[in-house]
């Protein structure tokens, strides 16, 4: 990690760093995903079922792309009692926390004879992308599924991509059956979010996209946008620690390994107001990410987008962070609610030492879905909000219009919108 004074250059010269992370930056990627999308939505089932072979090496069909009953029960087995106890005991978790963002229709109205109101709806249909490969990611699932069952959407789509067996990792298919998945489908990359947008004869379309993915997915995400909704085009993970000399360095450097590992475009950084504390906290980073099993990862994730920050005095430190809008941000110091207020830009925030961002990964409750790449500045963590829509909701009586309809006219005919007008003036007409 390099270790460098805090200045407006040094944010500046990280900010335009870990910008070159984002998967808008990939275009050379475009073409191959546009294809990809082309094809499936001209030939669905067929180029699903090809593309599958090509990249998974299983030969899916319209008889094995969907999950059964059998494979899950199977998985079930597999997993165990101590992690379906775990899994359950954070699915409550997370289902407890996204209740309480839950928001209700309401309605007003007045003696003259008008209401107001907005509906809210929730989707129909919507499509969790869940990753496969090497990694499962049980906890992705619980993310993205339990804050559109709370929302209500009518029936949730899942699809992943199997093994070359056909199979499809057990703890992620428990984890989907305890969220309430209705349906799994055996389709990874590119061409599974294609289907997702368009449908296919054996993949229903959907109304929206939630997941995350590789740099495939992620451009796949972004080309059927319109078509669908989605929830972001997420980055590479990124965490940010403010820390002083009150807490423990070993803890510091074990919460910003924690994101390195994920991979190599990874950002951790740290900031602090004490150089000695900053050079223990590196001595630990070295010391422990030689026992760690992705220290491969780590080395290059640290040496592109690792940094540890010396500020002048938490004011400071204080301003970087909300420029540099982290995914994860840690605030482990004396006075750390102090330090949380004033923070305006971030996906989530971990107060004191002992709050560390694995404790959000996994079992907390709040979403684990975050704005990257600064964009917290303007993005919030996925919600149920996400999987709702709302509708204005307004009504006149003829008394109550008779005593606005000329400003509406005057109004419309500022805008010179003529018919506007006379969809009023027709209504008062003798």
């Amino acid at each position: 990690m390099r270790k460098v004074k805090l200045t407006n250059d040094t944010i500046n010269g990280i900010l335009e760093n870990m910008l070159k992370r984002s998967p808008t930056s990939y275009g050379e990627y475009e073409k191959t995903v546009a294809d990809i999308i082309a094809n499936v939505r001209e030939n669905g089932d067929k180029a699903l079922f090809e593309y599958t072979k090509k990249f998974d090496k299983f030969d899916l069909n319209a008889d094995n792309i969907k999950v059964s009953g059998a494979e899950i029960a199977a998985a079930y087995e597999a997993v165990g009692e101590e992690l379906l106890g775990i899994i359950r005991k954070s699915k409550a978790n997370i289902e407890d926390y996204h209740k309480k963002q839950a928001q209700n229709s309401w309605f007003t109205s007045t003696e003259k004879g008008t209401m107001l109101g907005q509906k809210v709806t929730p989707l129909e249909t919507v499509g969790v992308y869940v990753p496969g490969g090497t990694a499962a990611y049980p906890s992705s699932v619980l993310m993205n599924i339990m804050p559109a069952k709370v929302a209500g959407v009518g029936t949730i789509v899942m699809t992943t991509p199997c093994g070359a067996d056909g199979g499809v990792n057990p703890v992620v298919l428990v984890a989907a059956k305890e969220a309430g998945a209705d349906e799994i489908y055996k389709v990874g990359g590119a061409q599974a979010v294609a289907a997702l947008a368009y449908g296919t004869k054996s993949v229903p379309k959907v109304d929206k996209i939630v997941g995350p993915g590789n740099i495939y997915v992620a451009l796949a995400k972004k080309a059927v946008y319109g078509n669908v909704n989605i929830d972001s085009i997420a980055g590479p993970s990124e965490i940010l620690v403010i820390a002083d000399e009150s807490v423990n360095p070993t803890y510091a450097a074990a919460d910003l390994l924690s994101q390195a590992e994920h991979d190599a475009l990874a950002s951790a950084i740290l900031i602090t107001t004490s150089e000695k504390f900053a050079d223990k906290v590196g001595a630990e980073v070295d010391r422990l990410r030689a026992e760690l099993s992705r220290n491969e990862i780590i080395e290059k994730s640290l040496d592109n987008f690792g940094y540890i920050l010396i500020a002048e005095d938490m004011a400071a430190a204080v301003d970087a962070a909300n420029a540099i809008a982290p995914e994860h941000l840690e605030i482990m110091t004396e006075n750390a609610f102090e330090v949380m207020m004033k923070i305006k830009n971030a996906g989530a925030i971990f107060i004191g030492e002992h709050s560390c961002e694995p404790l959000g990964d996994y079992f907390a409750g709040p979403n684990h879905v975050l704005p990257t790449n600064g964009t917290a500045k303007f993005f919030s963590p996925l919600s149920v909000d996400d999987f709702v829509k709302k509708s204005s909701v307004i009504y006149y009586s003829r008394e109550a219009l008779g005593e606005v309809h000329t400003y509406v006219e005057k109004f419309a005919e500022a805008e010179r919108l003529t018919a506007h007008a006379l969809s009023m003036k027709v209504r008062f007409e003798k």
